[in-house]
């Protein structure tokens, strides 16, 4: 495995494999061993500059390239994750401690990401308007936005970087993609080398494995870009999005959730629990949809409270290699300390730890909090880690209340037993997604995705794609002649 990372750790600009120039590298560690996969000289701002460049020549030809040709580049790209698929899970399971369940989760979605970007090559269609002016044709172009910059989290790096990448190249764009430092090969280089092999020509889509040490805003700044998709944490995120609006450059950000699973006093106890662990503890809590708080109504709060601490109680925790395992590390060991340190203050704050997990190197074992007071400073953050909050409430009104109250809006669910009433609770919870029955962990490639508030701008997937990485122009034909009044 160490030889498949060392192969990719370079970067990747007009279609070349080339050290870095920076005078530093990025170690790239197992975070649950600790190896050391690989080392990667950072990108400079001349490289990224060199990256943008690259991707403004290659961009017009592949704009006026017949889209079933792109289409197939994608179905290739396609063909080549099904080929390595094995590998692929190794290298998720080793660079991030995804558990084996996690890495199959994550490529069962990029699949179906990549089929979906493949048929948006045809989607973008344009329109002919009628116009008040008599002999006047209104013709309506939707045209590739140009150059993208994606810039790709840490806890789903192939999935996520995909995620833009792909429908930004079936959309005629030309790509530079900035993976996190802690996933430099599975959120960067191993995109590249899944398209190179696929036959997208040189120069399309660039990887700079780098830093902000090193190389400032330029990432952001550069005048190339016209579309910034960013996937991260919603300080980063509000970052990005002011550099961009000073730079009028438009801005797709998914960030981060804070996300509430609600059981009302209807719901299948046995179920709720079991869509509960899961959305909680899916990827160690590493996830922007993850089910941070649990809200329950108290005529069910004991019982789901016994099922849900004893069905937490008995997850494995260890080596994501296990395939027994379901609670693998966390990604490096500042998150393992701040997550550790984070229960430990809760607790001394008056919660209630039915679980108080601990930390063993990055590997933290799953913790259960109740008894929190309102104003607890844990129920207004993100989680990144195994973490639960149980939240009791009495009625709909104090559970949408409870929901509501968090700068954020991504995700969430509601679990009934009448769907129609878990569809108004739904409704007046602020998210931009939410599910009935199910868990709050979950992405479809035709269905809008994004949230409100502090989660995000914007939306991805299906026709989104086209409102996210395309522009419009009008172009207007007089037929007859105009009347000038001078």
């Amino acid at each position: 495995m160490t030889s498949f990372f060392t192969d990719l750790a370079q970067q990747y600009i007009d279609g070349e494999w080339r050290p870095g120039k920076g005078s530093w590298d990025i170690i790239d560690f197992n975070p649950y061993s600790g190896e050391k996969l690989a080392s990667i000289t950072v990108a400079t701002t001349g490289e990224v500059d060199q990256a943008y460049r690259a991707a403004e020549r290659a961009q017009p030809e592949w704009a006026g390239t017949n889209p079933y040709a792109r289409r197939a580049v994608l179905e290739k790209a396609l063909c080549v994750v099904e080929e390595r698929e094995a590998e692929i899970a190794e290298a998720i399971v080793a660079e991030l401690g995804g558990t084996r369940l996690k890495a199959g989760f994550e490529l069962h979605l990029a699949k179906e990401f990549l089929r979906e970007a493949a048929q948006l090559t045809l989607r973008s269609t344009g329109q002919i308007l009628p116009s008040p002016t008599d002999g006047k044709e209104n013709r309506v172009y939707r045209l590739p936005a140009g150059v993208v910059g994606v810039i790709s989290p840490f806890n789903f790096p192939f999935l996520l970087s995909l995620k833009s990448v792909a429908p930004a190249l079936a959309l005629g764009n030309a790509v530079v993609l900035k993976p996190h430092q802690n996933t430099p090969v599975c959120g960067g280089t191993l995109i590249a080398r899944v398209f190179e092999e696929a036959g997208l020509p040189g120069g399309l889509l660039n990887v700079v494995v780098t830093d902000i040490a090193e190389i400032g805003d330029s990432l952001l700044e550069h005048p190339v870009p016209q579309v910034i998709s960013f996937t991260g944490s919603d300080k980063v995120g509000r970052h990005v999005a002011t550099v961009c609006a000073a730079n009028l450059k438009r801005a797709v950000l998914e960030l981060g959730g804070n996300s509430a699973l609600i059981v009302l006093d209807d719901a299948d106890v046995d179920y709720a629990v079991d869509a509960a662990v899961f959305s909680r503890y899916i990827h160690q809590g590493q996830v922007c949809m993850a089910a941070n708080r649990i809200l329950v109504d108290r005529a069910v709060e004991a019982e789901f409270t016994e099922k849900f601490v004893a069905k937490v109680a008995s997850l494995s925790v260890g080596d994501p290699a296990d395939p027994a395992t379901h609670i693998g590390p966390l990604i490096n060991s500042s998150q393992a300390e701040a997550v550790s340190r984070l229960v430990d203050e809760t607790v001394a704050a008056g919660a209630t730890a039915l679980l108080h997990g601990r930390a063993d190197g990055n590997v933290v074992s799953p913790s259960v909090l109740t008894g929190l007071a309102a104003d607890s400073p844990v129920l207004q953050q993100e989680i990144f880690g195994p973490v639960a909050l149980l939240v009791p409430f009495d009625g709909e009104d104090e559970a949408v209340r409870i929901a509501n109250d968090t700068p954020y809006g991504l995700s969430g669910a509601v679990h009934t037993g009448d769907i129609e009433r878990g569809v108004r609770v739904g409704q007046r919870i602020h998210t931009g997604m939410i599910h009935i029955n199910d868990g709050t962990v979950h992405d479809e490639p035709i269905v809008p995705f994004g949230g409100e508030k502090n989660s995000g701008l914007g939306r991805l997937n299906g026709e989104s794609m086209l409102e996210a990485f395309t522009t419009q122009k009008w172009i207007s034909v007089q037929h007859g002649r105009s009347q000038f009044p001078f």
